[in-house]
């Protein structure tokens, strides 16, 4: 986890922020979360900007979120969208989930976001029958790491040909390439990678050293 990207200098990440959109809503957000216990697990402001650019680029209007722990990287994604656009966000903690319906409501998206509160796995099988394969341009995922293995292939099932799919945090803060590191989030956290990068042939796909790592897939 890192909410900014491993290894960038000081200067470096200070310049990156001079130069970085980012909504004012955004920015507390950003900042009353850093003050939680678990302050971390918030995406990197240059990630989140990153993910606005992918939605704007590829023209999403249906997105989804596989954990959103206190809503920024929905408000990056949402506050990209058209106005007729969609987010379904999967969280599991209603503490988190009213944090970041808070801040949603202030900037004004909360209408562009239907928040699904339970397990996620749960939601996504729900989601297969209500919304029907291929019915998302769009989804992140930033949830339990054991559930990786699962969730890539219930949301590649959900992603319509084209659409992305990103998942958060691949470099475990470097302990993907510690052979010596073999606890269950990092060994499916490797599964995920490597059968993204060099197994399937349903995707394209590319490890982006932003944050903590993202991996980028397109679905074919």
């Amino acid at each position: 986890m890192s909410n900014m990207t491993l290894g960038m200098s000081p200067a470096l990440h200070a310049y990156v922020m001079a130069h970085l959109h980012e909504d004012t809503v955004m920015k507390e957000l950003r900042a009353v979360t850093g003050e939680l216990p678990l302050g971390r697990m918030q995406i990197a402001p240059e990630q989140g900007a990153f993910m606005a650019f992918l939605v704007r680029l590829i023209g999403a209007k249906r997105c989804l979120e596989v954990g959103t722990f206190t809503g920024y990287s929905a408000l990056a994604v949402a506050m990209a969208l058209p106005a007729d656009g969609k987010l379904t966000c999967c969280e599991v903690s209603p503490d988190y989930a009213e944090m970041a319906q808070r801040y949603w409501r202030r900037a004004g998206v909360s209408g562009k976001i239907a928040l699904r509160l339970g397990p996620a796995d749960v939601t996504l099988m729900a989601l297969r029958g209500e919304e029907g394969a291929g019915s998302f341009d769009f989804a992140f995922v930033d949830a339990d790491k054991v559930g990786y293995p699962a969730y890539y292939e219930a949301c590649l099932e959900l992603l319509r040909p084209g659409g992305l799919l990103l998942f958060d945090n691949a470099f475990q803060g470097g302990k993907v390439a510690d052979a010596a590191e073999d606890n269950p989030a990092t060994l499916a956290i490797r599964s995920v990678n490597q059968r993204a990068l060099l197994e399937d042939a349903r995707v394209d796909a590319t490890l982006v050293p932003i944050a903590d790592g993202l991996l980028v897939l397109r679905k074919k």
